[in-house]
């Protein structure tokens, strides 16, 4: 079986802390496959915040995103209670889209890798455009300041 091999990056711009609750636990009694991708969510939703975007408006109050694709690669388990750090980065940008990295680490160890691809999107005129010049310049920005 052909299996999806991702690989860290050289850095991350951005970190969020959480600790795993409840809701994230499955039938197995540790974090399910879907509480990953809620995670990882999360992260870029605070990431998003920070640039001072959404998912919704990239800055020009008319481009969001589309999810293109998600992979995931596991190589530990969480359970409830565990303090987790999520590091992402925006990457391989192009001209009408870009991926997001992600590494969740707990105490320094690798607990899974994960990126999303996305494509920019008018949602009013319902088309893939090209990514606001807004988005890249807070991007920019985020990345000269380094807020953590």
């Amino acid at each position: 079986m052909t299996e999806i091999i991702l690989h860290e990056q050289d850095t991350y711009d951005f970190q969020y802390k959480l600790q795993i609750q409840i809701g994230h636990i499955n039938y197995a009694g540790h974090v399910g496959h879907d509480a990953i991708i809620a995670i990882i969510w999360e992260a870029r939703t605070q990431l998003f915040k920070l640039l001072g975007v959404s998912e919704l408006d990239l800055g020009d109050k008319r481009t969001g995103i589309i999810m293109k694709d998600l992979a995931v690669n596991f190589h530990g388990k969480l359970f409830l209670f565990d303090e987790i750090l999520v590091e992402s980065h925006i990457g391989n940008i192009k001209k009408n889209g870009f991926r997001i990295y992600y590494r969740i680490l707990k105490n320094d160890k690798k607990i899974a890798i994960a990126e999303t691809g996305f494509l920019t999107y008018d949602y009013q005129n319902k088309k893939v455009v090209p990514i606001p010049s807004t988005f890249l310049s807070a991007l920019e920005h985020m990345k000269r300041i380094k807020p953590f």
